[in-house]
């Protein structure tokens, strides 16, 4: 306890003696230095503050372990007091009269302590004052040199800051101008290829729009002659069109030229006579095989029909958007195509050597469209007439389908061949394999034949290591003999 007293006055005095400079120096130094010393006078005051911040955590500290102490201590003393007690009571009478006497010396020392102390605190004082007027003459001398270091130190640093800067500046211009020099050359040096080759450039395209121009009135020009020819094939065309029978001749020829794109010559007849007591002679029949295997085939009809005058009249009234005009064409297209229907089912429709339904071939996708429009006539051709209605990329679907039928029977038909050539086949194997293991067996007793040679062979090596070799002249003179002996025989 009288050291952890002792610390904790140390300390005190410590944090009072420079507390006393700090005021000392504030009240003695003039207005114009209190502003340069105050940083000092802040780290002093927060070293300050940790100083007490530290005693304060060193007390508690010290404050804890003695308590721990003192509790350890009581409890070990415990004991031992219960035992010393009679001991102590026994004591106590001779020790308070050394205690007394102890008591005098103590308060005489204790005087001549006090004195002593005040006579030391008394020549402390007077050595810190003392010290702190020394400290305070030689800091403020030390802070007077080191503002004039300071000051001459910035002026000779703005002095050659202006000169470098004036340095630097001149460079700058000089190189500036020698830039804008260099820049002023090589725009006028790049205007100039500019304008060279945009007066080129120029030439060139105007030349080639020209030349481009003058090509395009020669197409043009021939363009225009061709549309001359156009306009007169046209007009031929319109010639040969107007009439019945040509109509009827160029869809014969496209429906003749999509049966020879899609079936063999033996599959379609043309000019077919579906009754042989009636003169009636459809364009073109499809031949169909029969359900027995006979080779009795059945004729599919294909008629092909073009009511252009109708088809014309609906379009033009299309062009005028004549309501009136349009449903009367239709009309008109609708009776066509049932009358067609009509003579292709009492003309052409004679089972068994026909089917039970035709084709009416229309060559326009156009004009099968517009019957496709109106459903009620495709479903009445069908229903009542038996005759369905198709055009040119419906009836390459449907001859894609007939072939593929075709086929599909030939296939059957010629599967009872396929069996029996199988069967054949099976009959050979069988022989085969008979061959193949009689050449086993001789191939075995080929395989012991000559590993018995090799056996042999073997033996004959050994024997033959036994006999002494000859010189090679000798050897030689020998195999030469029985060489000349071999070639007499």
């Amino acid at each position: 306890m009288e050291l952890i007293a002792l610390i904790l006055g140390a300390l005190a005095l410590l944090l009072g003696f420079v507390a006393f400079i700090i005021l000392n120096k504030k009240i003695s130094m003039p207005q114009d230095r209190s502003g340069e010393l105050q940083p000092f006078e802040n780290k002093l005051r927060e070293e300050i503050q940790r100083l007490r911040t530290d005693l304060s955590s060193l007390e508690s500290e010290t404050r804890r372990e003695l308590s721990e102490s003192l509790s350890r201590q009581n409890q070990s003393n415990s004991k031992e007091n219960r035992e010393n007690r009679e001991e102590l009571a026994k004591s106590l009478a001779s020790m308070s009269e050394t205690i007394a006497k102890l008591t005098e010396n103590l308060n005489e020392e204790t005087r001549k302590n006090r004195e002593e102390s005040n006579t030391s605190l008394t020549k402390l004082s007077q050595q810190i004052n003392t010290d702190a007027g020394k400290n305070r003459e030689e800091l403020t001398t030390a802070l007077n040199n080191l503002s004039e270091s300071q000051s001459r130190k910035m002026q000779d640093l703005a002095t050659n800051l202006q000169t470098n800067f004036e340095e630097l500046r001149k460079t700058m211009e000089g190189r500036l101008e020698k830039i804008q020099e260099t820049n002023e050359k090589k725009l006028e040096q790049m205007r100039k290829t500019v304008d060279e080759k945009l007066h080129d450039t120029l030439e060139k395209r105007l030349s080639a729009s020209f030349k481009q121009v003058s090509e395009r009135l020669e197409q043009v020009h021939k363009g225009l002659g061709e549309m001359q020819t156009l306009a007169s094939g046209v007009g031929d065309l319109k010639k040969v069109l107007s009439n019945v029978s040509n109509r009827g001749m160029m869809g014969e020829i496209q429906l003749e030229a999509i049966l020879e794109q899609m079936l063999n010559p033996d599959q379609y007849e043309r000019n077919y006579r579906p009754s042989k007591t009636g003169d009636q002679v459809v364009e073109f029949a499809i031949r169909l095989p029969g359900r027995d295997d006979d080779g009795s085939c059945v004729y599919l009809p294909v008629d092909s029909k073009f009511p252009l005058a109708s088809y014309n009249t609906l379009l033009d009234a299309q062009e005028e958007a004549d309501t009136v005009k349009i449903d009367n064409a239709r009309k008109e297209l609708r009776n066509s195509i049932l009358n067609s229907a009509r003579d292709i089912h009492n003309k052409y429709i004679k089972p068994p050597a026909t089917t039970d339904f035709a084709l009416l071939f229309l060559p326009l996708e156009g004009l099968y469209a517009e019957v496709l429009r109106d459903s009620s006539i495709f479903e009445e051709i069908t229903r009542k007439y038996k005759v369905t209605v198709v055009g040119p990329t419906t009836i390459s679907a449907l001859l894609n389908s007939l072939q593929m039928g075709f086929r599909t029977l030939a296939i059957q038909k010629r599967s009872s061949e396929v069996w029996k050539t199988l069967g054949a086949i099976k009959t050979d194997f069988g022989k085969f394999g008979e061959v193949l293991t009689k050449t086993q067996k001789k191939l075995e007793e080929a395989s012991k034949t000559i590993e018995l040679a090799s056996h042999r062979s073997r033996q004959i090596t050994k024997k033959l290591n036994k006999v002494q070799e000859l010189p090679v002249e000798e050897t030689a003179e020998i195999l030469e003999l029985e060489a000349l002996e071999e070639d007499d025989f």
